[in-house]
């Protein structure tokens, strides 16, 4: 296979639908580390949408192919990578250099040269991309199911992941999960797999009956309450089911300015937050509860490359219900689903199917 006929959709000028892009790639002309994958799924998020509406820069210039959520099949190689061919692999988010101060000092979801697809290179709304082989993630042999469903382990599974590995949650402790959308329901299906006390909230009703159904049972809807009504109701929780008292792992989840808000206002005596979620905007604390209540908060960007063997594993042991939280739509349907998704039309994370 010299030639590689490929097809995607690009985004020429925010705000406007992608338009499709048919290129060629020469397999020739790899470099020896490179793979060329065979896409099988690339999921929608929102940061997708925040370079397509919100005129976010990406670090490559337009027109680019959007899309960091990716699964697929190796179809070709360069010459020092050819034991990935025909695997079956979930490309991470992000893509360190590995030798770094950052990467060398067990920080490389932060390598300042690091390589995100569709963020520095052509991404995954396309039939094939290409990639560095080096942090490349296989999928099992004995895994019998779709694997177009594992491309949300990429960003939407693994950012929490490393979230509560960042934490110390553990068995028996107390985890808060404010803002229940694509990350955050991951966040609570982590959590409540670990054997950790879960209490999601979330000012859609809807979001916290899909947690329900997977057995996340306190649940509270914020949208008509105050912060301090929140709190009596999350420690009324703790109370009736004699939790622990202090050491709550808190996950801001939300995105949002309020929801920043209540995360840090929930924090308790050796509590830790944890700051998942992305907003522009603004919010005033009162820094010192921290000192007061000898906690802390943690930033998270990403996921580092490193934990996602482990969580693959957790996935495929049951960890995380990928089936009824996703959804699969054609690629070529790319516009109508950015679309949706940005309108909060959709209840299940999109999947990208190439449909060429």
């Amino acid at each position: 296979m010299t030639n590689i006929e490929a097809t995607g959709w690009e985004l020429v000028k925010v705000g406007e639908k992608p338009e499709e892009r048919k290129w060629t790639i020469d397999t020739n002309a790899l470099s020896s580390d490179e793979l060329v994958v065979e896409i099988a799924g690339c999921g929608v998020c929102h940061t997708d949408l925040s370079f397509h509406y919100d005129g976010v820069r990406t670090k490559h210039d337009l027109p680019l192919i959007l899309g960091h959520e990716i699964s697929g099949v190796v179809i070709a190689t360069g010459g020092s990578a050819q034991q990935w061919m025909g695997k079956r692999v979930i490309i991470p988010a992000v893509l360190p250099c590995g030798e770094c101060d950052d990467c060398n000092n067990d920080r490389s979801n932060v390598c300042r040269t690091q390589v995100m697809p569709g963020n520095d290179i052509d991404g995954g709304f396309a039939t094939h991309i290409v990639v560095p082989s080096r942090w490349m993630v296989e999928v099992p042999t004995s895994f019998e199911g779709d694997l177009a469903s594992l491309s949300v382990i990429a960003d939407a599974v693994s950012t929490p992941w490393q979230a509560i590995e960042r934490s110390q949650l553990s068995f028996g402790d107390v985890a808060i999960i404010v803002g229940c959308g694509g990350v955050g329901g991951y966040c609570a299906q982590l959590a409540k797999s670990i054997g950790a006390n879960v209490i999601c909230l979330d000012i859609d009703e809807k979001r916290l009956n899909g947690l329900k159904e997977l057995g996340i049972e306190n649940t509270i809807v914020t949208a008509e309450l105050d912060n301090r009504e929140i709190k009596g109701q999350v420690k009324e929780i703790v109370k009736n089911n004699s939790w622990k008292r202090s050491g709550w792992r808190i996950f801001e989840c939300s995105g949002h300015p309020n929801g920043q808000t209540l995360a840090f206002e929930l924090v308790g005596p050796s509590g830790v937050l944890s700051v998942v979620g992305f907003t522009m905007g603004k919010v005033t604390i009162r820094l010192s509860n921290l000192m007061a209540h000898d906690a802390k908060a943690i930033g998270n960007w990403g996921c580092k490359p490193e934990l996602y063997h482990s969580l693959l594993e957790h996935v495929l042991e049951g960890g995380v219900d990928l089936e009824s939280t996703t959804e699969q739509r054609p690629l070529s349907t790319i516009g109508e689903v950015f679309t949706q998704v940005h309108d909060g039309c959709c209840a299940k994370r999109i999947i990208l199917v190439p449909d060429y």
